[in-house]
């Protein structure tokens, strides 16, 4: 696996290396050892699955409060994906920064979302699916978002939105003092 370093400090795409033959290809998309050899969380707890029917839904702006350190591998496994994270650590001097990547079946990136960042994505296309590994075990209690378009991140979506859930619809303007559980992050 390839690990590119991102302009915000903790986040990699990772693009995996694969072996081809006549038959099509083979290509390693976790190896704990690379991952720490990364200096990326090695130990994967949970895995999720997200299906989603329409072009240009969205889901997100995620993430769980401390203590919880989830970081995420995402992978487009299906479609195409507009990724989108935002680094919400107070701290940070890259704090409120985002990042948008698209994910593919086809160019089989993944990106590494580490703790202390929102993350959210809109569907390129219908019927897509995201895989996530989780680095730390989901905890409704700890969960929280940031709205999709708040101007205080500027994300530059593909699309309006086609579908939204009620939850990401409705989460309030960016409150910075809500963030402040998330000094010292990393």
């Amino acid at each position: 696996m390839i690990f590119r370093a991102q302009d915000l400090p903790g986040a990699f795409l990772i693009e995996p290396e694969p072996h081809a033959d006549e038959r099509g290809f083979f290509a390693r998309t976790w190896c704990s050892d690379e991952f720490a050899e990364a200096g990326l969380p090695n130990e994967i707890v949970q895995s999720n699955l997200s299906c989603t029917r329409l072009r240009g839904t969205m889901r997100g702006m995620h993430y769980q409060r401390p203590p919880s350190r989830e970081g995420k591998v995402v992978r487009c496994v299906k479609g195409r994906i507009f990724d989108a994270i935002v680094d919400i650590r107070p701290d940070s001097p890259t704090f409120l920064r985002h990042l948008g990547v698209e994910l593919t079946s086809t160019n089989r990136l993944a990106l590494y979302v580490p703790p202390g960042f929102a993350h959210g994505f809109q569907t390129l296309e219908d019927d897509a699916e995201v895989w996530y590994q989780m680095t730390d075990r989901y905890q409704p209690g700890l969960s929280g978002g940031l709205r999709w378009d708040d101007p205080a991140l500027g994300i530059e979506w593909p699309m309006k939105p086609t579908a939204l859930n009620e939850r990401d619809a409705h989460y309030p303007d960016l409150d910075r003092d809500a963030l402040e559980c998330f000094r010292g992050a990393r």
